[in-house]
């Protein structure tokens, strides 16, 4: 059975974040998120852009962030766990080897 994904409109989207449009709208110019639809009042969010806003306001909050530098980290976050998932695929086929 699949699980459906979940679309928000801005304002459901803004309220689940806690996020106002307009730094919904910044994050979006920065190609954090990437929304459904062409315009603000078309753009429609997965759950996955849901967790990814959130990571990126407490980012910007925590370390004092321009959204410039969320994106910069929230880029390497995502090289660092897939470096962390290939190393791991690559530690198993090494130990396959070794036996």
């Amino acid at each position: 059975m699949n699980n459906p994904i979940i679309e928000l409109n801005l304002l459901e989207f803004c309220e689940a974040a806690a996020l106002a449009d307009v730094h919904v709208i910044e994050i979006v110019e920065h190609g954090i998120l990437e929304p459904h639809g062409s315009a603000p009042t078309d753009w429609r969010f997965t759950d996955y852009e849901l967790v990814l806003a959130r990571r990126a306001a407490k980012l910007r909050r925590e370390l004092e962030l321009e959204w410039e530098g969320v994106a910069l980290a929230l880029d390497l976050l995502e090289e660092v766990q897939q470096l962390r998932s290939e190393n791991r695929m690559l530690k198993q086929r090494l130990g396959r080897l070794v036996e």
